[in-house]
């Protein structure tokens, strides 16, 4: 009965003395002015004792160490202190997914120029001048491998290329293995027509057409969506705080000054509902954000295997002589076959009786391919030290959600006795913050107690961006299957790949999905013939990083 006596009488005496110290420091004003002037503002502007805070728009009215000078001041202290840590995390991210593209698109560019130069000097090496008299034809084969990277079929039909570049190197080869004969302009017309029935240069062509196509659709759609990335933030980045967010961040942060409770922090279910409320539209980011990084990590493990672009053009060069020496050991059959289908082509006047073997065919063999001799790029690795880099995004994804739970809780941990709970009634100090906290994204947000958020509204960038994340991850998991999506491009388009419109003027053309129901007349899919399945989905769950940073941001003033 003693203690039960006592506990009754020490409860309400606590009460009393944190209600009385509220009121004492209300009539004192020096912590605040030393607070406020630490804050970059003019000490003057604070009074020394409480006035009356009737003409307050945020913060309580009643007896206050706040002018309406100071409020608004604070007001616009409140809406730096949440934009500004947006704007440090997205010129953060932008600049390492950046990095990140520029990486690997400098790599694939340069594996293309290393393998059209180990080409060029085996070939010159072992053909000389017959390889010189045809080195145009290497070169354009390059040139269109190089296009159809940057604009995939949208500029450059890769089964129209392949299929004119080895038509080509027949026509030349069998005027070579057959230079005692003229052969018409129309003849060999006819020698191109029945290339793939003939099969001059063995599987060899077939096998390759698949290899650089799932590996070019690959490379090209992964290093697009690693472009998207920043971009996101960048977009994301421009959405200004609205009016009724500032408001409220102005009243958890800064009306206990108007106070004199300086030291009074927010609790934890009142800042979770604050920060919700104002970050409402980038929630709704979180679950497009998710589907597109699990593409794109998805991608980046067929990257690794057996789409990897690197094994496919490293020993390009290899692949191509071999197709040659096909040609060459099996030119007799060839010849017979075409004669046998276009005719026999008349003998040529100016044929020599004695010409060596040397001088009228392919003779030379070629050095053994050493897997160990990996192109030296500008990027300094290869792919699969490139790829596994891939983790980086991890350590971007993994934190937001416990960010945007965690981390305010961690900052304003008090949900008990003297934290604030967003207002000064006589027992406002001695409870706790009982109303409902509210879910992530705008839907829920149409009962939070502390932020007045329009949900029927939603804003225009964000819903542009989860557009993009959609549409690109249907991109991403087309080139996982080994196919591509068939878009036109303008003729004047600037030919780099990415998304495209960097301009303020203009949406870019990844932005064509508005639903997540197809449109009928959108771009087609091109199928290659793969074996492969799908990957599994990898989780990487992600809630928008704004959240996370501006609450861990503000941490040094909540707890």
């Amino acid at each position: 009965m003693k203690s039960l006596l006592v506990l009754c009488v020490v409860c309400p005496l606590a009460v009393l003395c944190v209600s009385g110290t509220a009121e004492q420091k209300s009539k004192n004003c020096n912590e605040v002015r030393a607070a406020f002037s630490s804050k970059g503002f003019n000490i003057n502007d604070v009074p020394n004792k409480g006035i009356s805070g009737a003409s307050l728009k945020v913060c309580p009215q009643g007896f206050s160490c706040c002018t309406v000078e100071m409020e608004e001041k604070l007001s616009q202290q409140s809406h730096t202190e949440i934009k500004a840590p947006v704007s440090r995390l997205s010129t953060n991210l932008q600049t390492i997914f950046k990095e990140r593209h520029n990486h690997f698109d400098n790599f694939f560019r340069e594996l293309l120029k290393n393998a059209e130069a180990s080409l060029h000097n085996m070939f010159l090496r072992t053909y000389g001048k017959m390889y010189e008299q045809n080195s145009e034809l290497f070169g354009n084969f390059f040139a269109s491998l190089t296009r159809y990277y940057i604009d995939g079929s949208a500029k450059v039909d890769l089964d129209a290329m392949l299929t004119d570049f080895w038509a080509d190197l027949l026509e030349r080869m069998f005027r070579l293995v057959n230079v005692q004969f003229e052969f018409s302009d129309a003849y060999m017309e006819c020698v191109s027509r029945n290339t793939d029935e003939l099969q001059p240069f063995g599987d060899v062509p077939r096998k390759l057409r698949i290899q650089l196509k799932r590996a070019f659709i690959a490379a090209r759609t992964f290093v697009r969506g690693l472009k998207l990335m920043p971009e996101v933030f960048n977009k994301v980045s421009t959405v200004s705080a609205t009016p009724s967010c500032v408001r409220a961040a102005t009243k958890m942060l800064y009306c206990p000054y108007c106070s004199g409770q300086v030291a009074l922090k927010p609790c934890q279910n009142y800042c979770l509902n604050v920060m919700r409320g104002c970050l409402a539209n980038q929630a709704d980011l979180d679950t497009e954000w998710n589907n597109f990084l699990d593409a794109m990590l998805n991608l980046a493990d067929r990257l690794e295997g057996p789409f990897n672009f690197e094994s496919v053009m490293d020993p390009i060069d290899v692949k191509i002589s071999e197709a040659i020496m096909n040609m060459q050991e099996n030119s007799m059959q060839v010849s017979q076959k075409v004669f046998q289908g276009c005719g026999t082509p008349k003998l040529s006047q100016s044929f020599r009786s004695k010409r060596s073997l040397k001088e009228t065919g392919f003779t030379g063999r070629f050095r053994p391919y050493t897997p160990e001799a990996r192109p030296t790029t500008a990027a300094g690795t290869s792919l699969d030290r490139l790829v596994r880099r891939k983790n980086l995004l991890l350590l971007w994804s993994n934190p937001f959600p416990s960010f945007f739970c965690v981390r305010p809780a961690r900052v304003c941990m008090h949900s008990g006795l003297g934290a604030w709970r967003g207002s000064f009634t006589a027992d406002s100090l001695s409870h706790r913050y009982e109303l409902h906290v509210i879910g992530n994204g705008l839907a829920n947000q149409g009962t939070n107690p502390d932020v007045e958020v329009d949900i029927t509204k939603p804003h225009t960038v964000i819903r542009s961006q989860i557009a993009a994340l959609k549409e690109m991850t249907i991109w991403l998991k087309t080139a996982h299957s080994g196919n591509e999506i068939i878009e036109s491009i303008d003729d004047d388009s600037s030919g780099e790949s990415g998304s495209g419109c960097d301009s303020a003027s203009c949406e870019p053309d990844i932005y064509f999905f508005t639903t997540t129901t197809p449109i009928p007349k959108g771009p087609r899919v091109n199928l290659v013939h793969s074996n492969n399945s799908a990957g599994v989905p990898i989780r990487a769950g992600v809630t928008l990083a704004l959240c996370g940073l501006i609450a861990a941001l503000l941490a040094p003033r909540l707890r």
